[in-house]
């Protein structure tokens, strides 16, 4: 914090404070009575002390700049035009286009587009040369900015294969920053981790990793990096996790080079969504896109509510862009560039996370760095770990999901309005590793009740 406030008062201690509260439990353990634990093993207290918190440098973020991004899935370009051009009209300030068939006509869905005032990000689902230097020649034509999402440590984890392979994957990624690149290209897609289960040290950590692989092996300065994150619900929790993600990546960045540059890119996550009271789901991400922004994100994109089990629709995509134009337009979200900087909770929670993920980060390092640990398993084992410790909160009903695992509606049916599949799809193919899988806490308990609604419709 850079100024104190209330300077004219009496200074009481963190001490005093502590004294004053255990006398008040009359007798009662305060540890025992006011601490818990979080799954990260932070100790959260009933209250934190300027005492309490030391972060050695400001952590600077640009709340009011930070843009609103519709997401689209380029199936139809003609279609995709229409969608992209309407969702401008009705607020959207960025577009993301995920394109898995190289033989579209993206030159066609680039040259219908305001990308000379518009930014542009492309998720890519294959690693082509040729395909980016298009690309890149659009980019230098009009004088666009475009994020081109390419990433193969991602593919690596999710898929349980390269592109190719190693040596092929970055041997493309090199040859690309030989040349005059306009667009920016590398993306490191965190996003896996929380989905799959990981704690927030260890997505944090997991976060730093992968990212420095990338400062390694680029021979060439890469230029900024484009950081996906997926934020939870634990409020005041993902605001300190964004922090000290930027703190660290700050910090791991001067290391290589001094202009080092990043951009966060958040959404909520997938984890704790439902297909049961799917309504929630608005409550859930409204608070996940606050946090992503009071953290500091650039650019936030909503989930829609509907998303688990509906293919994309108008009404879902409406709904979910207009929760972000409330906190942006009418929530004032957008005036304060640093609301959090000053909050002695958040500073402590920043302040541990940043410090147990360093720790977790340099024993990463020390032990051969993050490929060597997902192809050894490593990683996956300890996300698994945590992901079970999560699922057994949950169905033990220590954890809660509102309508799924508490208060849930017996008359809510979901069988025949299922759209798309909502739970982990089994494939089983040749993989170079065992690759990371993203699981919702509620798909047994779902699964139960579609087969209960089965029986019963029998």
């Amino acid at each position: 914090m850079t100024k104190k406030l209330f300077e004219d008062f009496e200074k009481v201690s963190s001490k005093e404070w502590k004294n004053l509260i255990q006398y008040e439990l009359k007798g009662a353990d305060y540890n025992d009575t006011l601490v818990w634990e979080s799954l990260e093993g932070i100790k959260v207290r009933p209250f934190y002390h300027f005492d309490d918190t030391q972060i050695p440098q400001p952590i600077p973020t640009s709340i009011s700049n930070f843009s609103i991004l519709q997401d689209i899935f380029v199936f139809d370009v003609d279609k995709s035009i229409s969608r992209a051009l309407k969702t401008l009209e009705r607020g959207a300030e960025v577009l993301r286009f995920t394109v898995e068939d190289k033989s579209l006509n993206l030159e066609l869905l680039l040259a219908s587009l305001p990308i000379e005032t518009v930014e542009i990000f492309l998720s890519l689902g294959f690693l082509d040369l040729e395909y980016i230097q298009k690309i890149n020649a659009i980019a230098i034509n009009r004088n666009a900015t475009i994020w081109i999402q390419v990433d193969p440590i991602a593919q690596l984890a999710k898929d349980g294969n390269w592109y190719s392979n190693l040596d092929r994957d970055f041997k493309i990624l090199n040859n690309l920053y030989q040349t005059n690149l306009k667009v920016h290209l590398l993306s490191v897609d965190s996003s896996l981790y929380q989905n799959a289960g990981a704690n927030m040290v260890q997505q944090i950590a997991y976060t730093l990793a992968h990212a420095n692989e990338y400062l390694n092996r680029i021979e060439n300065n890469p230029g900024p990096l484009l950081i996906e994150v997926a934020v939870g619900t634990n409020y005041f929790f993902e605001i300190a996790k964004l922090r000290a993600l930027r703190w660290l990546l700050q910090l791991v960045g001067k290391e290589y080079q001094a202009d080092f540059s990043f951009k966060i890119l958040a959404s909520p996550t997938k984890r704790n969504k439902t297909i049961y009271d799917y309504n929630v789901n608005m409550l859930r991400t409204t608070t996940e896109c606050m946090s992503a922004i009071l953290g500091g994100a650039d650019v936030v994109t909503n989930l829609p509510y509907d998303a688990l089990y509906h293919k994309d629709n108008e009404f879902g995509d409406r709904i979910a862009r207009n929760q972000l134009l409330i906190l942006k337009q009418e929530s004032y979200f957008d005036i304060v560039d640093n609301p959090a900087e000053g909050s002695y909770y958040i500073e402590n929670l920043t302040q541990q996370l940043a410090e147990k993920a360093l720790e977790l980060f340099k024993d990463i390092e020390a032990n051969g760095g993050f490929i060597t640990q997902l192809i050894e398993g490593t990683v996956q084992r300890k996300i698994n770990e945590s992901a079970q410790k999560e699922q057994t909160l949950f169905d033990s009903g220590k954890e809660t999901l509102l309508g799924t695992n508490k208060y849930p509606n017996p008359q809510d049916k979901m069988a025949h309005d299922l759209e798309l599949f909502p739970f982990v799809k089994s494939n089983p193919r040749k993989t170079l590793i065992v690759p990371i899988i993203e699981r919702r806490l509620a798909e047994n308990l779902e699964q139960q009740r579609l087969e209960a609604e089965k029986n019963n419709a029998q």
